[in-house]
C-alpha cells in the first residue's frame, strides 16, 4: 500500500513540478555555491515542507487511528507549494533533477520519523 501511496505522490509532484528550472543567467547548469552553502539554503526550505505535512498530520481527527505513512501520503495534497520549492530549489542548486531524487530518496525515506517526531514534541507542549 505504502508503495502505491508513493507512486501516486510521486506523480502528483512530478507533474506539479516546474520542468528544466534555469539559473539566473538562464543556463540549465546548477549554481555555483559551496556544499555548507547550498545546505544553509536548502534547510530551511526542507524544514518548511516538513512543517507543513507534520501539521497536516496532526490536525487529522484519524492521527493516533491510522498508521502516520498514511496520514502523511494524504497531507501532501495540502503543502504541496512547500514541497515544490523544496524540489524546486534543489534542482537550481545541484541541477536539474536531483530535486525530484532527493524528494524520492532521503526525504521520503526520514519524513515518517520526523514527522511522528515533529507532532510529538508539539503534543506535549
Amino acid at each position: 500500500m505504502f508503495v502505491n501511496a508513493l507512486t501516486g505522490i510521486s506523480l502528483l509532484v512530478t507533474v506539479s513540478i516546474h520542468p528544466g528550472m534555469l539559473t539566473p543567467d538562464g543556463d540549465r547548469t546548477p549554481i555555483s555555491l559551496s556544499t555548507r552553502e547550498k545546505t544553509a539554503i536548502l534547510h530551511p526550505l526542507i524544514n518548511t515542507a516538513t512543517d507543513c505535512l507534520a501539521r497536516a498530520v496532526s490536525a487529522d481527527p484519524r492521527f493516533g487511528k491510522r498508521d502516520v505513512t498514511d496520514l502523511i501520503v494524504e497531507s501532501f495534497k495540502n503543502c504541496i507549494a512547500p514541497v515544490r520549492a523544496m524540489i524546486d530549489a534543489h534542482d537550481r542548486y545541484y541541477g536539474v533533477g536531483s530535486g525530484q531524487q532527493f524528494f524520492m530518496g532521503p526525504y521520503l525515506d526520514a519524513l515518517p520519523a520526523a514527522v511522528t517526531s515533529i507532532v510529538e514534541k508539539t503534543s506535549r507542549k
